[in-house]
């Protein structure tokens, strides 16, 4: 396997290159220690935060900000969305309120992000 990515980790954005198989992955082209987790991560497990709106009542607005309180593996994104878009709040709602808990069992959780 041969891959490129583009380190997010820090403002550099070195150009890395993930050569090998799943079990010895090796990375080149990072300039910070930093790199070598991230593309190893991305390529076993993604991770993504998941950032959205729900439908509220009571609200100055219809839709509330949300998102996951900490990144979860992106083969759940799709279905993260299937279940924010079935979700309607009553106002009052503060930032930080737990939304939808414990994600597919994940321990991650879908929380406000202001104040309606």
């Amino acid at each position: 396997m041969e891959r490129e990515l583009v380190c997010i980790v820090c403002p550099i954005g070195c150009r890395l290159k993930i050569t090998g198989e799943i079990d010895n992955l090796q990375v080149t082209g990072n300039k910070c220690k930093r790199g070598i987790p991230y593309a190893v991560d991305e390529i076993t497990n993604p991770t993504r935060m998941i950032c959205s709106t729900v439908k509220i009542k009571g609200g100055i607005h219809k839709v509330i900000p949300v998102k996951t309180d900490k990144p979860i593996p992106e083969k759940y994104k799709l279905e993260i969305m299937k279940l924010v878009n079935k979700v309607e709040l009553t106002s009052p709602v503060k930032m930080g309120d737990i939304v939808i808990a414990d994600i597919f069992g994940t321990g991650v959780n879908i929380v406000a992000t202001r104040n309606m």
